[in-house]
């Protein structure tokens, strides 16, 4: 191609865009970056900064060994994301897992970006991609109504929706330490976790109430858009059985409580580090749609939170995405556009750490084309990138639904592992897979 045609427009700031832009930019192609934040903001975001996070621990486990979203980070951790990069600088404890200083977190990629010579950042609201020039959606869940009409008529089908629900979240001074205390399940991470203890009298109290709490009404016509199983709201989980929290979210396993003679409680909330400060902690896995008031109420009800006053409250938001198995070729290009990219939850991964990989993939493989003049080698799909590549561009579409990258997204072993070996034995065949084709990319320029 034309060195003229060596500028992307990359359409929304969120950990995709962000990421895409990073991997085109440090090729030395120019991109401009942008997003309506915050002259327009959506149900979930409150800052204008690229890659605005709304939990703490949405990057989750670290250990590739274990779960396939560490896996996920080791590998764009050896492709140079700037996601990576960011979430290493403004870690703060949670055990195994990967949780940050959200405005630290996300003040350290806008200023990557807004420093880089090649990339320019634009805040306005975007109806349709530009015309003759490469270009990757990365708008996410929250895609605004003013692009949406483009993408139905352009792609040739409806949108398809999921809800989604957001955790309340705590501060530090307000949660009596008398009653809780400080431990990871099985002491991992050491103190990392605020543990509140529940009876099992004070148990089914809180379940009781959670199921007569009021609820956030929903549109008329979204009332049959289904929740997203991976982030379910509390008060659904509690009509599928009133243990279900206590198995769940509320699971008091590998705790021991010093309150109590270190004996193991009925049910536990966990609440653990939202900020590098420490002044607010997330309730974990607790998602909810429960109206406002009756949150306060309710949430104050678990021993420990009795006077807890709460940074923000749960919410719930609708999420977009398309079917991109049918739109979508193997690359993430739209199949009627081939310099037209898709990235991040919009193509059906969801959680952030995969819409940054996606990101990642599409910026790559951009950068690539218009570099060399053809397409990259795909990553192998025994990786983490290529079995959640696989997963967006090759699944039936037709039942087509959001999915967090896992091990059930790889290829099965050659050989017989048992239970206990089989993810160790995916994970060192995708890092053996993913040497050779990682070394194939220029990371940096």
């Amino acid at each position: 191609m034309a060195d003229t045609s060596l500028n992307v427009q990359i359409i929304g700031g969120g950990l995709a865009g962000s990421e895409a832009a990073w991997q085109l930019a440090k090729r030395g192609i120019s991109v401009t970056l942008m997003d309506m934040r915050p002259t327009r903001s959506s149900p979930a975001h409150t800052t204008g900064l690229c890659a605005e996070l709304v939990c703490s621990n949405s990057l989750r486990g670290g250990d590739p060994e274990r779960n396939a979203v560490g896996l996920l980070h080791e590998e764009m951790r050896q492709m140079d994301s700037l996601i990576l990069t960011a979430a290493d600088a403004n870690r703060v404890p949670a055990g195994g897992a990967l949780a940050v200083d959200r405005q630290g977190f996300s003040s350290f990629i806008h200023n990557q970006l807004a420093n880089h010579p090649q990339v320019t950042l634009v805040t306005r609201e975007c109806r349709e991609p530009a015309a003759n020039q490469p270009c990757i959606v990365a708008t996410g869940p929250l895609t605004s109504d003013a692009l949406i009409p483009w993408i139905e008529t352009n792609l040739g089908q409806d949108r398809l929706f999921f809800y989604d629900a957001l955790a309340p979240i705590v501060a530090a001074d307000s949660i009596d330490m008398t009653r809780a205390w400080k431990q990871s399940r099985y002491d991992k991470g050491g103190d990392d976790y605020i543990n509140c203890p529940l009876d099992r009298e004070t148990y089914h109290h809180f379940v009781a109430q959670v199921l007569a709490a009021s609820t956030a009404k929903l549109h008329e016509l979204d009332r049959d858009i289904p929740f997203f199983e991976g982030c379910l709201p509390i008060e659904v989980m509690a009509t599928r059985g009133v243990d279900t929290l206590r198995f769940g979210p509320m699971k008091p396993v590998g705790l021991a409580n010093p309150h109590a003679d270190g004996q193991r409680p009925w049910a536990v909330v966990q609440l653990r580090q939202d900020n590098q400060a420490a002044t607010a902690w997330n309730m974990v896995g607790f998602q909810t749609r429960m109206a406002w008031p009756d949150q306060q109420r309710v949430f104050r009800l678990i021993p420990g939170l009795e006077h807890a006053e709460f940074v923000r409250l749960g919410a719930i938001h609708r999420n977009t995405y398309i079917n991109s198995p049918l739109v979508l070729d193997q690359y993430l290009r739209w199949r009627g556009n081939g310099h037209l990219y898709f990235a991040g939850q919009m193509i059906g991964v969801e959680g952030y750490v995969e819409s940054a990989a996606s990101g990642l993939m599409a910026g790559m493989f951009l950068a690539t084309e218009l570099l060399t003049g053809r397409l990259p080698e795909r990553p192998p799909a025994t990786t983490a990138l290529g079995a959640l590549l696989r997963h967006v561009t090759q699944i039936p579409g037709k039942h087509y639904e959001p999915m967090n990258i896992h091990f059930g997204l790889f290829p099965p072993l050659e050989a017989y592992a048992s239970k206990k070996h089989r993810k160790m034995e995916l994970t060192h065949r995708a890092r053996r897979d993913f040497d050779p084709w990682s070394r194939k990319f220029v990371t940096k320029t």
